[in-house]
């Protein structure tokens, strides 16, 4: 219920004739823009620049004929400075009646407080919404973890920390965009909605096309259309967009996230390791945890020698299941798990962890990668390599698979292992082997969670920390 004593205020401002909820508010100023301004101003110094700004009532003080009043918008905060002989009776005492959580807009002119602080003297004012909840305590903040993430509105009133995290998620997609742009990338749009799902092991979403009369599937990943517009001769594509799996909740996975993929035809993932290096140090300069060197080189070493330093167990001497489960007896495998799923598990559960600065783990067994590229000089690998950091995978990137031979053989492979009862696995995508039939270059692709990246760059350690509104029970 909205608080009574804010609702009697609306509608005496109503009865009164002002509208508690205009409009517009043209030619505002942001607050960081003034100040960048003023940096220099001595404290006590006046100016002549009159600016206008909007934001939401953080705190008021004052006594008398004159009252402080300090306004958040995006970019910061500033103070303001009323006096009841500059604005006259009704207008200082409509503004000093205004609750906190208010958004208003001023006018006024720049001027440091012999204390130093950057002010506006208000010259006239304007009421812009009427908050008619009171805002978080302004003491404490909001620190209720589950309130703040059903009503990130307030967290983004009540925190400055969560405010700057999403400013900071918003720059780094966009100095993706400009990264891939200047080298030629195009960013290209495709379906949400599939026929088939494809691109990753993972479950889907499931919902039906009422025109059609068909069920159709939230996209699992992006890829397979992607590498069909490299076949169409688009050479070098990417795209930033929501992708779906029907999965658990973990502190690493929310079944709804952000990939970014990028397709790149004549390249291969040696080329693909060097770009996500160049990228990701690139982006560490929004970093606001330092806890991670991000600068290049970075460590590359293989799938096998990473599990066999921490566990002893050679997974390319045991290639069956029964072997590795033999020579992983000291381990908490799962024994109903197929060959591919135990080594995914010994890499998860006891490599994972411990790769804290980035690390390329280079060379994976055909078996774990239906769309990879058969290595050019190791029997039974493909030429895939996935990027760790803080304890976690962030990117996956192969030489992609271009012969559609192998790609079907692929598929069936995965065919079968659904009939032996693998929920998370590839469908057959006729059209996809269709389009490679026409020949695919050469190329090398790469997935990076947009999420985890986030992450690992603010230090947050719950992926529903970096998602604006993330899925709750």
């Amino acid at each position: 219920m909205a608080d009574d004593d804010r609702r009697a205020k609306l509608e005496r401002l109503r009865a009164a004739g002002v509208d508690p909820f205009p409009h517009s508010f043209a030619d505002v100023v942001p607050i960081s823009a003034i100040r960048a301004a003023h940096d220099d101003l001595e404290p006590g110094a006046e100016t002549d620049r009159r600016y206008r700004v909007a934001g939401r009532l953080h705190a008021r003080r004052g006594q008398g004929g004159a009252a402080f009043f300090d306004v958040d918008d995006r970019s910061g905060r500033i103070q303001l400075h009323a006096t009841k002989d500059t604005l006259g009776d009704e207008s200082f005492d409509g503004l000093t009646s205004l609750d906190l959580g208010d958004v208003l807009g001023a006018d006024g002119f720049a001027f440091k407080t012999r204390r130093g602080e950057l002010s506006l003297r208000v010259e006239a004012w304007e009421l812009l919404a009427k908050s008619l909840r009171p805002p978080p305590d302004k003491f404490h903040g909001l620190e209720d973890v589950e309130t703040r993430y059903r009503h990130r509105e307030l967290d983004l009133v009540a925190n400055e920390e969560t405010k700057s995290l999403f400013i900071m998620r918003s720059q780094v997609v966009s100095a993706i965009r400009r990264w891939l742009d200047e080298r030629g990338f195009l960013e290209v749009e495709t379906p949400i909605l599939q026929r088939l799902y494809g691109g990753a092991l993972a479950r889907p979403f499931v919902t039906h096309y009422n025109e059609l009369d068909r069920d159709f599937y939230l996209r699992i990943a992006d890829e397979l259309y992607l590498k069909r517009l490299i076949v169409g001769g688009l050479e070098k594509v990417y795209e930033i967009g929501k992708d779906f799996r029907n999965e658990g909740f973990s502190r690493k996975h929310q079944p709804e996230f952000t990939m970014l993929e990028w397709y790149e035809a004549y390249a291969d993932y040696n080329k693909i390791a060097d770009e996500v290096e160049e990228l990701v140090e690139h982006l560490s300069q929004f970093a606001q945890d330092d806890s991670i060197d991000w600068s290049r080189p970075w460590k590359r070493t293989t799938l096998r020698d990473a599990i066999h330093e921490e566990t002893g167990v050679d997974i390319y001497e045991q290639r069956d299941k029964k072997s590795l489960l033999a020579a992983a007896s000291g381990f908490d495998l799962n024994p109903d798990e197929n060959w591919p799923k135990l080594v995914d598990s010994l890499l998860s559960r006891y490599v994972e962890p411990k790769l804290r600065n980035p690390t390329l783990l280079m060379d994976y067994p055909v078996e774990l990668s239906p769309f990879a590229k058969r290595h050019r000089s190791h029997e039974g690998l493909v030429e895939r390599f996935e990027g760790f950091a803080g304890g976690m995978e962030f990117t996956n990137a192969f030489t992609e698979l271009n012969d559609p031979d192998d790609q079907r053989a692929r598929f069936e492979e995965q065919v079968r292992d659904r009939a032996e009862g693998d929920e998370e696995t590839q469908p057959f995508d006729e059209d996809y082997v269709f389009a490679l039939e026409h020949g695919m270059a050469p190329t090398g692709g790469i997935g990076i969670g947009i999420d985890r990246l986030v992450m690992l760059l603010s230090g947050r350690d719950s992926i529903r920390e970096v998602q604006l509104f993330p899925a709750m029970r």
